[in-house]
């Protein structure tokens, strides 16, 4: 039995396909550096030092937007973009997990 077929990704601008590569990617980095969750410190070193470059890409996204004019963020439509880049998947590990305990 093959998995469900993900969402379609909606129509974006060049600029918001690249806003929210930018913001997976910089979430990404962020759940390997969650304390909570991180296994080792040289991989949570190597992904703080690969933040500060998805972190300048994201202000480049941002700004290319800016200068096309495009002030709006269409948040709905953005958001069906994260999700058919299972954005809810990965956003979850830059959240501190559930104590079972508590």
């Amino acid at each position: 039995m093959r998995p469900p077929e993900p969402p379609p990704l909606p129509a974006l601008t060049r600029a918001e396909g690249a806003y929210v590569d930018a913001y997976l990617d910089t979430v990404d980095l962020l759940g390997r550096l969650n304390p909570a969750r991180a296994a080792h410190a040289y991989g949570a070193l190597r992904a703080a030092q690969a933040l500060v470059g998805r972190a300048v890409a994201l202000r480049d996204a941002l700004t290319l937007m800016h200068q096309r004019g495009e002030d709006e963020v269409h948040a709905e439509t953005l958001a069906r973009a994260l999700r058919a880049l299972d954005g809810e998947r990965r956003t979850r590990r830059v959240t501190v997990p559930h104590d079972p305990l508590a």
